[in-house]
């Protein structure tokens, strides 16, 4: 398999007022006359990092790459209790997408993703088939609902200490209940001391499921304090999905691929699995 490429500096960025008080972070890279092709991290909640710039051959792509709202550079953070996530649904992220196309003056692109962008992208190619050139995606992630549902409780026979944790991390009268419900709840109080707890206990249990790949671990890496990932991260990923298991119209806003417990769940700090996006049909540089 072909290596990353070297790594770059982005030849523009800016900020996307894309309202509700949102401001997107924005870059771009490679060139500026290349095949068109948009990042759509993780998370949700992960944010861009230097190294997704690196899977793109740099003289024949104009790479876009862009962090979710709430999310690192992109402005206001999740981390701030004052922000309302009422306007952070995937509904809302679809539409920034679009957004940011039209500002960068795109008619298509290639999307790129993983785990939740994957589940994000799939998304906007079924919504907008004609602004899709191609796609490429890892970590897959469909939002079906037997994949929530593996994730919530179905994986708490292969990591019980865990799950018992992360069961724990709620009233006893909620524990036979729904647990993303009873997350959500205290991921919304207003007293830190509880809203901390229940992020570093919901992040314990993605991690025990992540096979080593541990998300305090990705923060102290990407300099992010992890005091604040938590926050950020749990309350973008765990409010969506209680709301999605609501949804009437079954529209589940955000999942990570439970079956990366076998195949694993690939990023840029793990560079030699993920594919290297070179031009389309064609293999290596």
């Amino acid at each position: 398999m072909a290596g990353l490429y070297p790594e770059i500096e982005p030849y523009d960025h800016g900020m996307l007022d894309v309202g509700d008080g949102h401001s997107l972070y924005w870059e771009t890279c490679g060139n500026p006359e290349g095949k068109p092709a948009v990042v759509i991290h993780g998370g949700p909640g992960s944010g861009c990092s230097e190294g997704l710039r690196r899977y793109f051959d740099p003289a024949r792509y104009r790479a876009v790459l862009f962090d979710q709202r709430g999310c690192g550079r992109s402005l206001p953070l999740a981390s701030d209790p004052d922000v309302d996530l009422s306007a952070n649904t995937t509904e809302h992220l679809l539409g920034d997408l679009e957004r940011l196309r039209v500002h960068l003056g795109i008619d298509q692109w290639l999307l790129f993703g993983g785990s939740w962008g994957s589940v994000l992208g799939l998304t906007n190619a079924i919504r907008h088939p004609e602004r899709v050139s191609e796609i490429v995606m890892m970590g897959l992630g469909t939002d079906r609902h037997c994949e929530i549902e593996m994730m919530i409780r179905g994986l708490g026979g292969v990591f019980p200490e865990a799950f018992a944790r992360f069961r724990d991390g709620v009233g006893e009268s909620e524990r036979d209940g729904d647990l993303c419900v009873a997350y959500y709840r205290l991921l919304m109080d207003p007293d830190p001391a509880v809203h901390d707890r229940a992020a570093e206990g919901w992040l314990a249990w993605e991690d025990a499921m992540a096979s080593g790949q541990a998300a305090v671990a990705e923060v102290r890496r990407s300099g992010v304090q992890a005091r604040v990932y938590p926050a950020r991260h749990a309350l973008l990923e765990q409010p969506v999905l209680a709301r999605g298991r609501r949804d009437p119209a079954r529209r589940r806003e955000a999942r990570r691929d439970p079956r990366r417990i076998r195949t694993g769940h690939f990023g840029p700090e793990q560079p030699e699995r993920g594919p290297v996006v070179t031009p389309f049909g064609t293999s290596g540089k």
